[in-house]
């Protein structure tokens, strides 16, 4: 009866947890889908190419070798660990204990144990980590965006998941406890490589005690990666997801190209005659990109798969001259942006028509010009996200909807239209100074 009842018991922790999970995914679609159309689907090839070598391979991430290893170790150990979770699952189901031991022999053991090494892996990895932000306070993790909570959800993540490796070698080394006791329940598997050093411990105690400790631990262990795999949809942690998609869909034209105004380039093909105009276009409601339905899914994406590591404002040359511009805060204002709008649709509220916008309210002006559109944010991104698109594209709501840009801009401006260079003087004059050095 108990055993019947406990199955039960994990069938609606289950469902609950695939409930919240489908739930927050269908709402961060929605989000995204607020975003603009934007073409992503050519060269198929090329882009599953930067996938493995960006996404997977997290080859970019090598630029700083010890962090990488670091991370490489987390997240290695953590995806392969819960591989575990099918016979968690399994057992939670059935009612059973470890339903592969039997089936799969010294394999069973070779497996477990590849598991701890890594397990343990990521609790020296975690470790680490935690030190560098909050004992050698590493600068990037400590600029003005990155308030209490930023700091709070990146170290929750690390403390969960050194509890969940805990958990899961402390079981084991009870479980091996048990074996040794003669517990029927328990099969015997042999000792395991990291959880054997912790068997010693647990055999002083009794067999009654170390069930009750086994079984919490399991609970605990099941439990905690549940619960991990709804609160990362919550948490800059969304990564380990959308960093697959977000590099898959990253521009493959060089990064110092940027993209012209489709409705802008067309209206210069009409007045020059030149072919490819569309005469019957409509045009745009809006120049750039006020709010985030300005901006395109692919922007709205990239502020979702943001980790928030910092990597982008560290090189940034604004960020370092002390302006206020920062390419990670940009990013972290249209993730929030989308959450206060996606909050407010699901309450029935206003949603974009709150009287807010991403510019002005968010993100201002000053943070906008300050933006030399070098592409070292992009660079630096160990997943390719673009924030430099986002600037750009409120920018240009600031210069061709507000023509608030600054009067030494506004003269560029000019010279670029009327002598397609940003000096003003003509066209025909420009090798002036090649006669006058030849003279």
């Amino acid at each position: 009866m108990m055993t019947l009842l406990l199955q039960l018991l994990f069938v609606l922790i289950l469902g609950y947890t695939a409930w919240r999970a489908t739930k927050r995914v269908q709402y961060i679609m929605r989000n995204i889908n607020l975003g603009k159309a934007d073409d992503r689907s050519d060269n198929p090839a090329a882009r599953w190419s930067m996938t493995f070598r960006i996404a997977f391979g997290q080859r970019k991430m090598f630029d700083r070798p010890v962090v990488a290893l670091l991370h490489l170790l987390i997240y290695v150990g953590f995806v392969l660990i819960n591989a575990e979770l099918l016979e968690i699952v399994l057992d939670g189901l059935l009612g059973t204990h470890r339903l592969f031991a039997p089936f799969l022999g010294s394999a069973y053991l070779v497996l477990i144990n590849t598991f701890e090494v890594l397990g343990f892996a990521v609790l020296v990895a975690c470790v680490a980590f935690l030190t560098r932000r909050n004992i050698m306070k590493l600068p990037r993790f400590w600029k003005a965006e990155m308030t209490s909570w930023p700091r709070t959800d990146a170290n929750l993540i690390l403390v969960a998941e050194i509890v969940i490796m805990t958990l899961f070698l402390t079981m084991n080394a009870a479980d091996v406890a048990l074996q040794n006791k003669g517990n029927l329940h328990y099969f015997p598997t042999g000792n395991f490589v990291i959880s054997g050093y912790l068997v010693p411990f647990f055999s002083n105690f009794s067999a009654d005690f170390l069930v009750v400790y086994e079984r919490l631990a399991w609970w605990l262990h099941i439990a905690g990666i549940f619960a991990f795999a709804v609160y990362v949809t919550y948490s800059k942690h969304l990564h380990i997801i959308l960093a697959f998609p977000a590099t898959y869909f990253s521009r493959l034209n060089p990064a110092g190209e940027i993209n012209n105004m489709p409705a802008i380039t067309n209206e210069i093909k009409i007045a020059l005659g030149l072919p490819g105009a569309d005469n019957n276009a409509e045009a745009p409601s809006r120049f750039g990109a006020k709010d985030i339905q300005d901006l395109s899914w692919k922007n709205l994406l990239d502020a979702y798969a943001c980790t928030e590591c910092g990597r982008c404002t560290s090189v940034c040359p604004a960020n370092l001259t002390g302006k206020k511009l920062s390419p990670r805060k940009v990013m972290m204002d249209t993730r929030d942006r989308m959450e206060e709008v996606g909050n407010s649709i699901d309450a029935g509220g206003s949603g974009l028509e709150d009287g807010k916008s991403l510019y002005g309210d968010y993100v201002s002006k000053e943070e906008l010009m300050a933006c030399t559109t070098c592409n070292a944010c992009v660079d630096a991104c160990p997943i390719n996200l673009n924030p430099l698109d986002i600037i750009l594209d409120m920018r240009r709501y600031v210069a061709m909807e507000e023509s608030a840009t600054p009067a030494s801009w506004n003269g560029m401006f000019v010279n670029v239209e009327n002598n397609m260079a940003p000096w003003a003087f003509s066209p025909s004059d420009r090798l002036n100074w090649k006669e006058q050095a030849e003279a």
